[in-house]
């Protein structure tokens, strides 16, 4: 009786080994499962997280963008104004500056024609003169007949 005890015990023992195997098994799959689902759930979050912060980074960089575009605009109406300016005020004194310097041309034409025409009248004055003084009379003196 020994023999079919100790079978018995050695089969029960296999058994229980088995069963306590797949016990295990089990319990290893079931933490297999949960930490792959963890990673899963970490994995998802993750991407959630980056797309959140990819629309985040978007958003901003169109409203720099957009900012930066009116502030252009209104530099370029500024410079565009200021040359405006710039041109008129430039015209208005290159037109000031011709308009002062025909003046003076016209000043100077005047001096010059007065001062040549005194000079002129002067020089015939001082010529009538010294004609007059150095005229010989037209009548024969008494001792050339």
């Amino acid at each position: 009786m020994k023999i079919p005890i100790l079978t018995i015990t050695l089969v029960a023992a296999a058994a229980l080994a088995v069963f306590g195997q797949e016990s295990a098994i089990q319990d290893v799959k079931h933490e297999a499962k949960k930490a792959g689902q963890t990673i899963k759930n970490g994995v998802e979050t993750a991407g959630k997280k980056t797309k959140e912060a990819a629309q985040t980074v978007g958003q901003a960089t169109k409203e720099t963008a957009q900012a930066v575009g009116e502030k252009t605009k209104e530099t370029a109406k500024t410079v565009g104004h200021k040359t405006k300016e710039t041109a008129e005020t430039v015209g208005r004194k290159t037109k000031e500056t011709a308009e002062t310097v025909s003046e003076k041309t016209k000043e100077s034409a005047k001096t010059v024609h007065r001062k040549s025409k005194q000079a002129l009248d002067k020089s015939k004055t001082e010529t009538g003169g010294q004609q007059s003084t150095n005229q010989a009379p037209n009548t024969p003196a008494p001792t050339d007949r």
